[in-house]
């Protein structure tokens, strides 16, 4: 009986002298270990807008919002990714096509009365098809596949021509609902009018 008493009597000495064991959370912030996988965080510098993120996410806690208006021929895409269902999977971060738009934090403190305050967001220019104003994609997914793709990306008009848009020829837009045939090669346009103009330039003369 004697041991285990001088043993309490040391641990209870040794914890006078040194202090508590535990993290003195939330007055002094905790430093997760490099692996902890924290809240999930758009980098707008290098999210291209392509949506792959909340096509994988298991929980669907990625909305994607795009808003045009076809008057003006402009547009946008909200991508935002809300914590509430959020299971920390890292699946966005592995998917991301860039590999750096969404990566996940060492951030855990979320704790908050109002569950849809918290969330991540970015907000990415859309490309619309310049004959119907449909969306096709965001422009600055369609510039990082020219740059991915280099020489290959002549074979994909849409997306040359969205690494050349200081040249004047393309800055003319053709109006709207109008086809004007080998000119409609060098446009952005949806899958239904690429169809149309190459069905027009085969067309027996």
């Amino acid at each position: 009986m004697k041991k285990p008493k001088i043993r309490e009597i040391k641990e209870a000495v040794t914890a006078l002298l040194k202090g508590p064991y535990t993290v003195p959370f939330p007055y002094v912030s905790h430093k997760p270990f490099p692996g902890f996988r924290g809240a999930a965080k758009y980098f707008e510098e290098d999210c291209v807008g392509c949506g792959a993120c909340a096509m994988v996410c298991p929980t669907g806690t990625i909305e994607i919002k795009d808003i045009v208006d076809k008057e003006k021929g402009t547009g946008k895409r909200i991508l935002t990714l809300y914590y509430k269902n959020c299971e920390f999977c890292a699946f966005c971060e592995e998917c991301c096509i860039t590999g750096k738009g969404v990566r996940l934090s060492q951030e855990f403190d979320l704790s908050t009365f109002d569950k849809e305050s918290v969330f991540t967001r970015v907000e990415k220019e859309l490309a619309l098809c310049e004959i119907c104003g449909e969306v096709v994609t965001a422009w600055d997914h369609l510039k990082w596949l020219g740059e991915k793709l280099g020489p290959l990306a002549y074979t994909n008009p849409g997306v040359i021509t969205s690494t050349h848009l200081d040249i004047e020829a393309i800055k003319e837009k053709t109006p709207r609902g109008e086809l004007r045939w080998r000119f409609d090669q060098m446009r952005v346009l949806c899958p239904k009018h690429r169809r149309e103009v190459y069905r027009i330039e085969e067309r027996p003369k």
